[in-house]
């Protein structure tokens, strides 16, 4: 099990930036399939941003365009730059992870009910 602890989220105004953190507990780099996933009120979850123990990366049609995942594989950290925010982006986050033997070649089209490991979340709040 992956302990991940996310920061960063806060309140902006819309076209505004924001950059979450997910610190992981352990070595995920080389052996998860890592994810941002976000649900506001009232909806479903939502994956926005898929990173692969490869380095592919995946986007919601929603963000793409706009937001970025990386990922520091000394820190074990996996980051979301948010760029050109906008009112419907306002949510809470959460990093989300799974071994990636347990996706067989999945992971950049993952269902955010497959993910096994996720965040305490953290929210971000976009105003017009």
């Amino acid at each position: 099990q992956v302990q991940l602890v996310e920061s960063g989220g806060g309140s902006v105004q819309a076209g505004g930036s924001l950059r979450l953190s997910c610190a992981a507990s352990g070595d995920t780099a080389s052996t998860h399939c890592m994810g941002w996933v976000r649900q506001a009120p009232g909806k479903e979850r939502e994956r926005v941003a898929g990173f692969a123990a490869n380095g592919g990366t995946s986007y919601a049609d929603s963000v793409k365009g706009r937001f970025t995942v990386s990922q520091d594989n000394a820190k074990n950290t996996l980051y979301l730059q948010m760029t050109s925010l906008k009112p419907e982006d306002t949510a809470v986050y959460y990093c989300a992870a799974v071994p990636s033997r347990f996706v067989a070649g999945r992971c950049l089209l993952l269902p955010p009910g497959e993910y096994l490991d996720w965040g305490q979340g953290t929210q971000v709040t976009v105003s017009s």
